[in-house]
């Protein structure tokens, strides 16, 4: 610092960012501010060279931090890095540093000179932001009262498996399911025992889906839907019947539906070994059209065609 800085000087020592200034030859410190004792904990005596302040970076962003600057400065360019720096009791703080490269009349480096910025707290923040977002995302491929998957996931995950389904030409199985006479139970019981019905329901169904990529969502309404993967008919009509067998033996009181005391559910199966022609939509709708079926078949029983 030039003895006339002195304004400046001050004017530097009472912000809170920290200003430092690096000789490009001798890669030596000329000047860091006083803050950075009160930052990290090491005396602005203690950094003597541009290895002191290497070594006070944490070790896992040690050397993509190093190669970075040394990079941008060899070129000429102003850089910012954010990095943790190591105090001198071996916490760590978030740095964000924010150089200018002072240049030769012939553009090569004659020095480096920046501030160091605490941004530990911004940097706190963003990580609960992330984390924040990742749970927001979670939600939106959740169904917020059964907590099951829900129908976006549901077109999410139909499609991979689709995609996988052809290129492995395995078959794919798709169970539709709805409970029976759900309007009635609503109308009869209220809707706050029809959504409890309704988890119920959900909990129940989704224990039928026991292979780790079988996936069970909310379709919308009281409708639910099963994806199996590599599922043939027969054992897609063995998970429809532990399906029903399972709301049958829950014994769920309904007395309004018209075919039994209980809670029953309409199921409709549907299995394809899909081609590059096949066409995903169609293939629900014909699980759909099964489901219809059941239902005209008296409902409580399962539908394998049309």
């Amino acid at each position: 610092m030039e003895p006339d800085s002195a304004v400046y000087k001050t004017l530097l020592e009472s912000t809170k960012a920290i200003p430092w200034k690096i000789d490009w030859s001798t890669m030596q410190f000329a000047y860091i501010g006083p803050q950075i004792e009160q930052l990290l904990g090491w005396t602005p005596e203690s950094w003597k060279t541009a290895d002191d302040w290497a070594m006070r970076i944490h070790a896992e962003d040690r050397e993509a931090v190093v190669n970075f600057c040394i990079s941008q400065s060899k070129a000429g360019a102003d850089h910012e890095a954010d990095y943790r720096a190591l105090t001198r009791d071996g916490e760590h703080i978030w740095i964000r540093d924010v150089v200018h490269v002072v240049r030769n009349p012939d553009g090569s480096p004659n020095a480096l000179i920046g501030f160091m910025f605490d941004i530990t707290e911004r940097k706190k923040t963003e990580a609960r932001l992330a984390e924040l977002q990742k749970e927001l995302e979670a939600l939106s491929y959740r169904d917020g009262l059964t907590n099951v998957a829900n129908r976006r996931m549901f077109d999410s995950a139909l499609e991979v498996e689709w995609a996988n389904a052809v290129n492995t030409r395995a078959p794919l199985s798709l169970i539709m399911l709805d409970i029976d006479y759900f309007k009635q139970y609503n109308d009869h019981y209220g809707h706050i025992r029809g959504d409890e019905c309704l988890k119920q329901v959900a909990q129940l169904l989704s224990q039928s889906a026991t292979r780790s990529r079988d996936f069970f969502a909310r379709y919308g309404g009281e409708e639910f839907v099963l994806i199996l993967p590599e599922c043939d008919e027969k054992a897609a009509l063995q998970v429809a019947q532990r399906c029903r067998a399972l709301i049958n033996e829950a014994a769920i009181p309904h007395a309004k539906s018209q075919i039994s005391e209980h809670v029953t559910i309409s199921l409709g199966v549907a299995t394809i070994v899909p081609s590059p022609m096949d066409q995903r939509i169609a293939f629900l709708e014909q699980a759909d059209r099964r489901l219809y079926r059941a239902k005209q078949l008296g409902r409580d029983c399962i539908a394998v065609d049309e």
